[in-house]
């Protein structure tokens, strides 16, 4: 049995091809984890709980089904679904854990994270991040029309992928958009562990990052799915 680790599904209604790749994920192989853990952009975006999704609806049948077999699942919010809340992982019988946060995986002290705290060349996002993240800011958001959070997500994304646009241009996508390597050196230290998996920059790898320090990137779930095979002796990056 093994512990599992995805990130960066972005079910959209727009790609039921990853939603039914998911669903199918949840229903065989998942079953026989010792637990799941999701890093993150679980959803292409998220305006809050009240949002009627058909993903949503989808995916919290499809994950209480797995909760209810016995089978641990662990949410970290991610940058496209920072808003999801207690209300609906409680309908999914998952729990919602702190990002970043140290789990016990296989005796070994673990860094688990997003990812997106990591690209701190990006000031730009940054300041973004923290607005978002205030409580306050999120408090007035939900409280407005659903009509109205939805339309401001899909400014978001549009504006998401411009400011992208504008980095491949300018040659800058593959510093900005990635995480910074000082940063990274100073997380090991900060938290005094040897393994940090994260996803979010959507580049799959195992990096040693020296000293007997490991990162594990999880790939994206835009051309197949990604996940992450943990046991008490290997760590398996594939495709599905």
């Amino acid at each position: 049995m093994a512990t599992l680790f995805i990130s960066d599904l972005h079910l959209d209604p727009e790609r039921p091809a990853a939603t039914e790749l998911f669903g199918r994920f949840l229903d065989g192989e998942a079953r026989n984890a010792d637990a799941l853990y999701i890093l993150g952009d679980l959803f292409e975006a998220w305006v809050g709980d009240d949002d009627p999704s058909e993903a949503g609806a989808f995916v919290a049948g499809r994950l209480r089904a797995l909760a209810d077999s016995g089978v641990p699942v662990s949410f970290i919010r991610g940058n496209r679904d920072f808003l999801l809340g207690e209300e609906y992982a409680k309908r999914v019988g998952m729990t919602i854990l702190p990002d970043p946060a140290v789990i016990m995986l296989h005796g070994e002290p673990t860094l688990i994270l997003h990812g997106d705290l990591l690209c701190t060349d990006d000031t730009a996002y940054q300041q973004f991040r923290a607005q978002t993240r205030d409580p306050r800011w999120q408090e007035q958001f939900l409280a407005q029309p659903l009509a109205a959070r939805l339309a401001f997500a899909e400014q978001a994304r549009a504006a998401s992928k411009a400011r992208y646009g504008e980095l491949v241009a300018s040659g800058q996508s593959e510093t900005i958009t990635d995480v910074t390597p000082a940063t990274v050196q100073e997380w090991f230290k900060r938290y005094g562990i040897r393994r940090m998996i994260h996803g979010h920059t959507h580049r799959p790898a195992i990096h040693d990052e020296g000293d007997g320090n490991t990162r594990i990137v999880l790939g994206d779930w835009y051309e197949q799915g990604s996940v992450l095979r943990m046991d008490a002796t290997n760590a398996k990056l594939e495709k599905l």
